[in-house]
């Protein structure tokens, strides 16, 4: 059993806090929002009242916040309570570069510092399936390995803040690979054959994907109750095309689909809606 901090339980937040309780570990939970914290003590979590208490003592402090910014602010905040010693595992996505500046930060405190983002979406936070990309020292991710197999499948993947940046490479395939199955779903419905029949016959061909299957499913039952918010989408193909424009590189193809995001966000409210509701920007281009 290992005292862990789980600092933000949104949608990703909270099932991770319970795969951890089910591995048998004592688990203290802070949110922004308390009522998404207090829902978690029927599980056996601990409440804490702000970042400070949630992290005071703990070896382990794992963070799911929404962004970069929000993840600094409460480190700063909370920055007197930190046990010497003690690991920070930034699991939410931020820039590579605010990933350094984090583990420069926490260096001085004497705390070790990894980022570990994730991708697999709810479901994969409610099995524990999780892909766990992982950068930081050889050393460091050892040491938090077996608390991150609870949650699904760790790789490290090199040095502080590459973790960050295969998020943002797996963000963009994500992101291309949501259009390219909404240009199917579509063409499969406007030509008459059953979009659920061909997902079934495509299984275990160079087409299939987690995306094809899930997401396929989404646009043809138009079921876009958030999973992957759109608005998240938008800050990770922000974040990737910011680091590659630093790396001196083009994407066209992710600025293409970050556009039509922004246009689902912006001109049709889709913020909020799952990013496979990019099916429903592709549509609104039919007339």
């Amino acid at each position: 059993m290992t005292e862990i901090a789980l600092l933000g339980t949104g949608l990703m937040g909270a099932p991770m806090a319970r795969n951890l309780l089910k591995a048998g570990h004592s688990v203290t939970v802070w949110n922004r929002s308390a009522g998404k914290a207090r829902a978690l003590e029927s599980d056996g979590a601990t409440v804490a009242a702000d970042p400070s208490e949630a992290v005071r003592g703990k070896p382990v402090v794992i963070s799911m916040l929404s962004d970069g910014a929000a993840s600094a602010e409460v480190q700063r905040g909370a920055s007197d309570a930190f046990a010497r010693g003690a690991i920070w595992v930034e699991m939410g996505s931020i820039k590579p570069s605010e990933a350094r500046d984090a583990h420069d930060r926490f260096a001085n405190l004497e705390v070790s510092y990894i980022d570990a983002p994730v991708s697999g979406g709810t479901r994969g936070a409610e099995a524990g399936t999780l892909a766990i990309m992982v950068g930081g020292s050889e050393a460091d991710f050892e040491r938090v390995a077996p608390i991150l197999r609870a949650l699904g499948n760790p790789v490290r993947v090199g040095p502080v803040g590459s973790g960050q940046l295969a998020k943002l490479a797996n963000q963009a395939i994500v992101a291309n690979t949501i259009a390219c199955v909404a240009e199917a779903m579509l063409l499969l419905q406007r030509g008459g054959a059953d979009p659920a029949a061909v997902r079934e016959a495509l299984k275990g061909g160079f087409a299939d994907s987690t995306i094809l299957q899930q997401h396929g499913a989404r646009m043809t039952e138009r079921d876009f109750a958030p999973g992957g918010l759109v608005k998240f989408q938008i800050k990770d193909l922000d974040n990737a095309l910011e680091e590659a424009a630093r790396l001196g590189v083009t994407l066209p193809s992710t600025q293409d689909v970050n556009d039509r995001f922004k246009h689902l966000r912006d001109a049709m409210e889709g913020g909020e809606l799952d990013h496979s509701a990019l099916f429903l920007e592709l549509e609104a281009r039919q007339g």
